[in-house]
């Protein structure tokens, strides 16, 4: 019997190689397939923490904006409040300044005192002669003395004193007239029909009345202003002028009824046009119709408060020179109730008197 050959390459071996190597292939597909599932599953993180790192970064742009923003609103707060402060030293340095003062000038206002003491014992002298030079009839028929326009310091307080005077004279727009509304029209109206208003003309026939009560010798200087001061005498009004006769005085009214009201009303620079005279005045007079509406320096944007206005007094009030009588005439206007109690508190302060004139006076 013939043996049988094996071969070990037969059929069934074939096809039990090839099965082992079919399910090696599927194995390895199988293991590719969670790979590419992770891959996406690392991705989609990835994917995720990109998202929220863009996220981040934007929310950080967007804080350092605001940052920013509140970075430059700190530091416009921080001048303002540097300025503020500079202002605030620089007020403290002036009351101190003006406290020195008063220190100084304790003696001086003691020979002050004295001195108006001997002046009134000296007037009080003088009437009693003035009195006693009346006939009975004469003085029993007459209820109160009478002179004339040129003379009428005993009906309004007002007293032509001093070897230095200065008149100031309010010559804004408000000088116009009395009322808002008027104030306007007037302002539209030609320069010879706004010459010819009552309230501007009473302020001219007011500077010309107070003229006449100056004696011969009286170092004088007068000025109008409104946002700025100019001198009605001749030259640059930095000088005293003697006054030897009615020359100048005349050719000062007759400026001041040429000149049309108009501009801002600024006490601060009627106050410092009186600076450079050396020596200082001994008595000024005021012509004004209200609160300034500026103060040093021209506004940013137009209009002014009540309390602005209150203000721009107060700083233009310190600058006056200490120990000087101020006699305030006031035009008085509507719409500015503060300025009667503010220039009455002025007068008082200072020795000097207020009035507010009727529209037919002097």
């Amino acid at each position: 019997m013939a043996r049988k050959q094996m071969n070990v390459f037969s059929l069934s071996f074939l096809d039990a190689m090839t099965c082992g190597f079919g399910a090696v292939i599927l194995f390895f597909m199988i293991i590719n397939a969670n790979i590419d599932l992770r891959r996406e599953e690392t991705l989609d993180d990835l994917a995720s923490e990109v998202d929220r790192m863009e996220l981040k970064v934007l929310t950080g742009r967007r804080n350092l904006v605001e940052m920013k923003e509140d970075l430059v609103r700190l530091i416009e707060q921080w001048s303002i409040l540097r300025d503020r402060r500079e202002q605030i030293v620089t007020e403290i340095r002036n009351i101190e300044e003006e406290s020195d003062a008063i220190n100084a000038d304790s003696s001086t206002r003691d020979e002050i005192i004295e001195r108006l003491r001997a002046e009134l014992e000296e007037l009080e002298a003088e009437t009693e002669r003035l009195a006693d030079s009346q006939t009975p009839q004469i003085a029993g028929d007459r209820l109160r003395g009478f002179t004339g326009d040129g003379n009428r310091q005993y009906l309004t307080g007002l007293r032509m004193g001093g070897q230095r005077v200065v008149i100031l004279v309010d010559a804004s727009t408000s000088m116009l007239d009395r009322t808002v509304v008027n104030i306007f029209r007037r302002r539209n109206m030609s320069e010879a029909q706004q010459l010819q208003a009552p309230k501007w003309r009473q302020a001219v026939d007011t500077l010309d009345w107070l003229t006449t009560q100056i004696p011969p010798g009286t170092l004088i200087q007068i000025f109008a202003f409104n946002d700025t001061a100019w001198s009605l005498l001749e030259g640059d009004g930095t000088a005293w002028h003697t006054i030897t006769d009615g020359t100048q005085l005349d050719a000062a009214v007759e400026k001041l009824g040429e000149t049309v009201p108009q501009g801002p009303t600024s006490l601060h620079a009627a106050f410092a046009a009186m600076r450079p005279l050396d020596p200082r005045p001994d008595n000024i007079y005021l012509l004004v119709d209200g609160l300034p509406t500026m103060g040093e320096v021209p506004p940013n944007q137009p209009g002014v408060t009540g309390e602005e206005r209150v203000r721009h007094f107060d700083r233009a009030r310190r600058s006056l020179p200490f120990n000087v009588p101020v006699n305030v005439i006031l035009y008085a206007m509507e719409g500015d109730p503060s300025a009667a109690p503010a220039y009455w508190l002025l007068a008082l302060d200072t020795g000097g008197s207020m009035m507010a004139p009727s529209e037919d006076w002097p």
